[in-house]
């Protein structure tokens, strides 16, 4: 029986086509391909027994396990799940780690049901190696940095522009020690793909937030990082009032809603308020003893306020954080590295800030 492939191309990704991992949920939850579902071949434990007759006594011989762990209905299971996947997604592909053994096995077992898919010849590997590719190739390409103080809006500067890159998106994380959303943070990998994807259609110029190089539990790919160290920048300036009130949409009335959708009300406002608290307690060695505890008294007051309907309150210890805290950090950093610090081609409000990226961006 032949059984086709398909080249680890990233036309599958750009194309955003339906695929299915056959690896274990384990290798899935550390870093999946954009458009995939796992559809295992094997759960944890049983690529666990494999794993382990594979180092004991060779290929053979976990092949054989493996035919009689997932056997029976446990065979009948895995290819009806294949089926009703397909079904719904004609065009889907199939992919295990290197395109050997587990999506060969899951092609047989489907075309001996009556349906044929093929397989990404070299599997997961080969595509991502294509996708860090990517990522590397895109640090030559032209950027623009978007910076400026904590709470001046760049990211919604960047989500207005066709070439920007949302890095913090890709990350699930906002940045800072308060940027933690209801999710998990995104893995490397799957960060990485991320990434990668939206690059696969931007071969031109690039907008992109200045940033840690850390974003989450994420680091920028080295190459695109120092590409972006090296790229010139505007930066975003606004007075206080307008930032904290920014700060007050993302950090607390967004942050409330997504807990809300995910846990309820009563259990998303718990979970909120306990993120809140520790993101300031993650903050004590750099506040200091005396700041940190004022600030944790101004929140206590602030979410006592909120839970009667005045979340303006939350601005009492946001006000402080910003004044004392990010905002000198911030300029610090502007001073330390004013020898090295790359062109700024802009300096102005937000709107003279989102023009002069588009003008660039032409």
């Amino acid at each position: 029986m032949t059984l086709a492939t398909v080249p680890a191309s990233l036309n599958l990704i750009a194309a955003e086509t339906p695929l299915i991992d056959v690896r274990a949920p384990v290798e899935f939850v550390q870093g999946r391909l954009p458009g995939a579902v796992n559809l295992p071949l094997m759960v944890d434990e049983e690529r666990h027994q494999v794993g382990i007759a594979y180092k004991q006594h060779g290929q053979q011989a976990a092949i054989r396990l493996g035919e009689r762990l997932v056997s029976g209905d446990t065979k009948r299971s895995r290819v009806d799940a294949w089926q009703a996947y397909v079904a719904s997604h004609p065009n889907a592909i199939i992919y295990c780690f290197r395109g050997g053994l587990r999506s060969q096995l899951a092609q047989q077992w489907l075309a001996e049901a009556g349906v044929s898919r093929p397989r990404i010849d070299g599997g997961w590997k080969a595509l991502r190696l294509r996708l860090c590719q990517r990522i590397d190739e895109a640090a030559s390409q032209p950027m623009l940095v978007v910076a400026g103080l904590t709470g001046c809006a760049k990211t919604t500067l960047i989500n207005q522009l066709s070439n920007g890159i949302d890095l913090e998106a890709f990350a699930n994380h906002k940045g800072s020690a308060f940027g933690r959303q209801p999710e998990e943070p995104a893995t490397q990998i799957d960060f990485e793909h991320a990434l990668a994807k939206r690059l696969i259609g931007l071969p031109g110029k690039l907008v992109i937030e200045d940033e840690s190089r850390q974003i989450g539990n994420a680091n920028i790919p080295l190459a695109f990082w120092h590409a972006l160290q090296r790229a010139p920048r505007i930066r975003i300036e606004m007075p206080l009032d307008w930032r904290l009130e920014q700060l007050r949409r993302d950090y607390i009335e967004a942050l409330e809603q997504s807990y809300t959708v995910r846990y309820g009300q009563q259990e998303g406002w718990q979970r909120m308020r306990v993120q809140l608290a520790n993101a300031l307690e993650r903050l004590a060695k750099r506040l200091g003893n005396a700041r940190l505890q004022r600030l944790q008294r101004l929140q206590d007051m602030a979410f006592d306020a909120h839970a009667r309907g005045n979340i303006q309150a939350h601005e009492a210890w946001l006000a402080p954080l910003l004044t004392e805290y990010y905002d000198p950090l911030y300029r610090h950093h502007l001073e330390k590295h004013k020898d090295s610090r790359p062109v700024e081609l802009h300096v102005g409000d937000w709107d003279s800030c989102l023009e002069a990226a588009k003008q660039w961006s032409i």
